[in-house]
């Protein structure tokens, strides 16, 4: 008699490959691995189900470094890739890992795509501010004033907001996360992961090497608590050491401000409750930027709405219900054929005197 052994609940470790780990010591994608490996073992991942695809950067070497299938593939194109593999078998869980050059420059059209599509995929956009793996040119997300080999005076260009493009492409699922946060990391992976459309998670991500400590005037522990807000749907959205601050919609404006509940006729109910399926607040959230307002950390937005691999299976059932099978020999002789007939015979080369 057969007997189905049951699934092995896999840990961590058994989704890190036997390759070694060629990251420069310290960096941040070493924290943004570990919290996959436990992101993965915590949703019960399939290794053999599992896929994950990157495009070119420090960021693209993570296939090499997990034991699932993987794809390394070109510059700025690996959403279009992993379309592709989506679409030809949507049961599979597609990962795509990318840097904020790779998607926000080159990738830039194909990340436009593919969360306007919302194509059931986890993204995980890596943002150091910096082109690392050449060499430290600045990069869409630097901030102006930037020094760097192709900006020795300074970038004088406004930064991309990779949270703020993705809620203008429609994307149904933004968030947004620090590489060293383990305790909260795995967690908005897992809920990207639940979220059955193109979910974009933004990593903060430190380049020890060309862009050190670029977030620290956040993420450092002497100010984290009164420069980030951790939000969550239906929480207040309070901060601070203890909680003392929250945000509101300053009187007669559509902007947010910081204000202390109890001080100044400020009461609790001021204090804006977070809806992750308002796209305005999600909005307003994403632009924040220290040292005025605090960086908004987790779920921003989650909206979802039929992902775009179902429907075109759903679209090619209808279309072929009730039709047999198409034969592919008729459909070759279908319409004007003609016949070729044999090949002419060379003419014969008259003999010589």
């Amino acid at each position: 008699m057969s007997v189905v052994a049951p699934i092995e609940k896999l840990q961590p470790k058994h989704y890190a490959s036997d390759q070694e780990i060629r990251w420069c010591p310290g960096c941040g994608d070493y924290a943004i691995l570990k919290a996959v490996e436990r992101t993965l073992a915590d949703v019960g991942a399939r290794p053999e189900n599992t896929v994950f695809v990157s495009g070119i950067g420090c960021a693209a070497r993570f296939p090499y470094y997990l034991s699932t299938y993987g794809f390394h593939s070109i510059h700025g194109r690996a959403p279009a890739i992993a379309t592709g593999i989506k679409l030809a078998n949507p049961d599979l869980d597609v990962w795509i890992v990318s840097g904020d050059g790779d998607a926000l420059s080159i990738g830039g059209n194909h990340l436009l795509h593919i969360l306007r599509r919302n194509v059931d995929v986890q993204l995980l956009l890596f943002n150091n501010e910096i082109y690392g793996l050449t060499k430290g040119q600045y990069s869409p997300t630097s901030r102006a004033g930037t020094r760097t080999p192709s900006t020795p005076e300074g970038s004088i260009e406004a930064p991309v907001s990779a949270a703020v493009f993705a809620l203008g492409t429609g994307a149904r699922f933004v968030a947004r996360a620090v590489d060293t946060q383990q305790k909260h990391l795995p967690g908005v992976l897992a809920r990207a992961h639940a979220h059955k459309g193109a979910s974009l998670v933004e990593i903060l991500q430190n380049c020890v090497v060309y862009n050190d400590g670029v977030f620290a005037s956040f993420t450092d522990r002497e100010v984290a608590a009164d420069r980030q807000i951790h939000v969550e749907h239906g929480k207040p959205l309070r901060f601070g050491a203890d909680g003392e601050k929250g945000l509101r919609l300053r009187p007669g404006t559509l902007e947010l401000e910081v204000v202390h509940p109890g001080d100044g006729g400020v009461a609790e109910t001021d204090v804006l409750v977070h809806d992750e399926t308002n796209r305005t607040l999600a909005g307003l959230l994403a632009r924040m930027t220290p040292p005025a307002m605090p960086v908004a950390l987790g779920v921003l937005y989650c909206d979802p709405t039929p992902s775009y691999e179902r429907q075109v299976a759903a679209l090619v059932d209808a279309a072929t219900a009730g039709h047999k099978a198409p034969d592919l020999n008729a459909l070759l002789r279908r319409g004007h054929t003609w016949t070729v007939g044999a090949p002419r015979r060379e003419l014969d080369t008259p003999a010589k005197g």
